[in-house]
């Protein structure tokens, strides 16, 4: 008997054809998704990225930081103060004497100008913190406001172990910056101080505070150390953080020839809205 080949049960198909072009498109979208997912992976640890948040209250806009808008509502609050004194020659019994004042060639009368910053804290009351340095030994005492009106000040207290006096003023229509809470800072907080250096006029001057709980030893009370650059005539200014609330009074400074080395101290808030309260409370 022949033997016969089996044939298959299965019958044979043809060979399949490659989709070449779809494998390169697929190819071409996976490298664009592979580049974007770096792109987006190198752009997340740049140093703009991992750079801190910038204070709300420093943004202008997209394309423009600044602190502009902050000062723009709390400088209006912020005053020159001048204070007329008596002059060196009164306090000496032998100048006294217009005979002598002439034999020495002293001038008559000429009272001493002094300046200082100040803030208001109540408008309906016209309430102004400053330094009691700034006040002290005053015969009068102007307040120059920063639309430009001047008015006379009432002197209706302070206290010399921290430094800080309240004067009242007879105005209408005034910016107040409210009191903040001092206990509230922490090393590295952005400020602002605001003043009259040298009395060049209103200069604003931006940094952190630098420390807590430090100051001139014996002074009664610890201060706020900033680095924000405070100089003479900058005294009773405020120290202003990035709410636009006052945290301190600007009191002092560590400066070898008199000026700024980045060493400013002031007043805790907390400190002056108690002795506010306690000039206030005995019918200031």
């Amino acid at each position: 008997m022949e033997a016969r080949p089996v044939r298959p049960s299965v019958p044979v198909t043809r060979r399949a054809r490659v989709p070449w072009a779809a494998i390169l498109l697929l190819g071409l979208l996976a490298g664009f998704l592979g580049a974007g997912a770096f792109q987006w992976l190198v752009a997340s640890r740049s140093p703009a990225a991992l750079a801190p948040p910038v204070p709300a209250a420093a943004v202008g806009d997209a394309n423009r930081l600044t602190l502009s808008p902050l000062v723009a509502r709390t400088a209006p609050a912020v005053v020159n103060i001048a204070v007329l004194q008596a002059s060196p020659q009164n306090e000496n019994p032998l100048l006294r004497d217009p005979f002598w004042r002439r034999y020495f060639g002293v001038p008559e009368d000429a009272p001493r100008l002094a300046a200082g910053s100040g803030v208001i804290v109540d408008a309906e009351r016209g309430l102004v913190l400053t330094n009691v340095h700034v006040v002290q030994n005053a015969r009068a005492i102007q307040v120059t406001l920063n639309d430009r009106r001047q008015v006379e000040a009432e002197l209706l207290g302070g206290d010399p172990r921290v430094d800080i006096a309240v004067l009242r003023i007879p105005a209408r229509n005034l910016t107040q910056l409210p009191l903040g809470d001092s206990e509230r800072l922490a090393v590295g907080d952005y400020v602002v101080a605001i003043g009259d250096p040298f009395q060049v006029g209103q200069t604003v001057t931006a940094g952190i505070v630098s420390a807590l709980g430090r100051g001139p030893r014996g002074r009664g009370t610890s201060y706020v150390q900033t680095d924000a650059p405070i100089n003479p005539g900058n005294s009773g200014g405020p120290l202003i953080d990035m709410r636009g609330q006052v945290i301190g009074i600007n009191t002092a400074i560590v400066g070898p020839a008199g000026g700024n080395v980045g060493i400013g101290f002031a007043v805790p808030s907390n400190t002056a809205r108690r002795v506010m309260e306690q000039v206030v409370g005995r019918g200031g």
